[in-house]
């Protein structure tokens, strides 16, 4: 198979069209069948419940060539039933499982010219959306919706490897006790897009968000989870309601416990903590970046240093990004249905 003439080794993360996408319409009860499409435009109703009340859910995942020259894509059944979940919070009906993870097999087929050959550092980023089509002016979901997945390839979200970035404490809440955090909803990350404007003007990389009610424990960023590493050598993970369950997140304390024989503690974090030096890696996790090492922690002003450096990635962090990239690309071996292979 021909592949598309891209300079592979220097595509930024942004969209660009491809050939085909996956779209299925629900109207009358029903999900249709589904089919692939060239159009990459859509035409939806001023009154569309997804422009008023914001009904939409979507998941990110990425298709890639491993070293044995196989296009595969990691854990998509996660993705289908955390979408699920997602739909089920916003009152949107759940497009099957089943269906979801075939839905992206063949979207990824049909754009088989568009993955990133192996070794370029490339990937095709797979973007499944849930939004409601269906014309709604009272406060009530919607009763049409469109499931519609896109693919396009992008280049490693690091730019000369992985480097430590500073990060800031924010004073906005990203969401509230028994809200939607947990779930991967558009709304969610439209909440977090002032914060992170102040955060890149201020030299910022990102906002870690405190929890609501109190102010006082680590949730999360505006898009990804936070691991740590306490002076024992353990992996400490913050455990709220309001964190969305990282797939990848997920993978990195399975294979903390599982390949790499780690004490994996998973609790409230306090800032304190942080503050008191009980820390000596931290980072932050999410399917574009696997791990982004975090080496500064600002606190208004106050600035909090971890042992592992503004240089490189700390040791633990470098062995859990090793260890499940390594199984992404077939190096490792990976616990069974991980890799989902396509071709």
């Amino acid at each position: 198979m021909e592949k598309k003439n891209l300079d592979w080794g220097n595509l930024g993360f942004e969209y660009q069209v491809t050939d085909k996408r996956y779209v299925s319409n629900y109207k009358n009860g029903a999900w249709d069948e589904g089919a692939l499409v060239s159009d990459d435009t859509l035409v939806i109703s001023e009154d569309a419940g997804v422009l008023h009340y914001s009904q939409s859910v979507f998941e990110g995942l990425k298709a890639y060539t491993t070293e044995d020259d196989h296009i595969v894509c990691f854990r998509p059944d996660m993705n289908a039933a955390r979408m699920c979940d997602s739909a089920q919070r916003l009152e949107m009906p759940a497009f099957p499982q089943d269906r979801f993870v075939k839905a992206v097999e063949e979207v990824v087929k049909a754009n088989a010219a568009w993955v990133p050959p192996f070794g370029t550092g490339a990937s095709l980023y797979v973007r499944p959306v849930m939004f409601a089509t269906g014309r709604v002016i009272g406060v009530k979901p919607a009763n049409e919706y469109q499931f519609r997945i896109f693919v396009t390839p992008v280049g490693p979200y690091f730019k000369g490897g992985v480097k430590p970035i500073v990060v800031k404490i924010s004073d906005f809440d990203r969401a509230a006790p028994r809200g939607t955090g947990h779930v991967k909803a558009g709304l969610n990350y439209a909440m977090s897009l002032h914060a992170l404007e102040i955060a890149h003007h201020e030299g910022f990389a990102e906002n870690i968000f405190l929890d609501a009610a109190t102010h006082t424990k680590l949730e999360e960023t505006g898009g990804a989870n936070i691991l740590l590493v306490d002076r024992s050598g353990n992996l400490v993970v913050p455990k709220s309601d309001s964190i969305l369950p990282s797939i990848t997140r997920r993978s990195i304390v399975d294979v903390a416990k599982n390949h790499l024989g780690m004490n994996v503690i998973e609790r409230e974090v306090f800032l304190t903590e942080v503050d008191n030096g009980d820390f000596v890696e931290c980072g932050l996790c999410g399917t574009a970046a696997v791990i982004s090492p975090i080496g500064k922690i600002n606190d208004h002003g106050k600035e909090i240093c971890f042992e592992s450096g503004m240089e490189e990635i700390g040791p633990v962090m470098k062995k859990l990004y090793d260890t499940l990239t390594g199984m992404q690309s077939g190096r490792i071996e990976a616990p069974a249905g991980w890799v989902h292979r396509i071709m």
